[in-house]
């Protein structure tokens, strides 16, 4: 009985992965997240989008490194000893998102979820899941999907 008690409060509970790009807070669901690294030095990749930082050997597996910042319209992210990569996978390939910091790991009840608004903080609410309200903070929770689609 124990595992699908387990499995229902994992459902209702959300962990986020939170991290600062500018001054917002973002969020993302901790069970997306492969690793978090230092890592920084990369190769930069002639024609790419703007927000393609470049690519990274990671373990023999190759990265590709976009700046959140310059994807959620806001200031390009300067690396600095506090920058992150957060490595996600989405369909089969590794994403590095570069971030200014990482933050804390909070638990988000799903229900307490709320839809996200047309923007924040000047980023489209497109890039948003939703929005989760603590005492101090209002999280942003990613939608890396659709981070990820590629304009034309």
């Amino acid at each position: 009985m124990g595992q699908s008690g387990e499995a229902q409060k994992d459902r209702r509970v959300l962990e986020l992965a939170t991290f600062y790009v500018g001054a917002a807070l973002c969020g993302l669901d901790i069970l997306k997240i492969q690793e978090i690294n230092k890592q920084i030095i990369m190769t930069k990749v002639p024609q790419a989008p703007e927000y393609v930082m470049g690519i990274l050997n990671l373990r023999g597996q190759i990265v590709t490194v976009i700046d959140l910042g310059v994807k959620l319209g806001l200031a390009p992210t300067q690396p600095d000893d506090k920058t992150r990569n957060i490595i996600v996978n989405s369909k089969g390939e590794s994403i590095g998102l570069l971030v200014e910091r990482i933050s804390d790991v909070v638990p988000a009840e799903r229900e307490k979820l709320e839809p996200p608004p047309a923007n924040i903080g000047g980023v489209q609410g497109k890039f948003f899941k939703g929005v989760f309200k603590t005492p101090h903070h209002l999280i942003a929770i990613l939608d890396v999907e659709e981070i990820l689609k590629e304009e034309h």
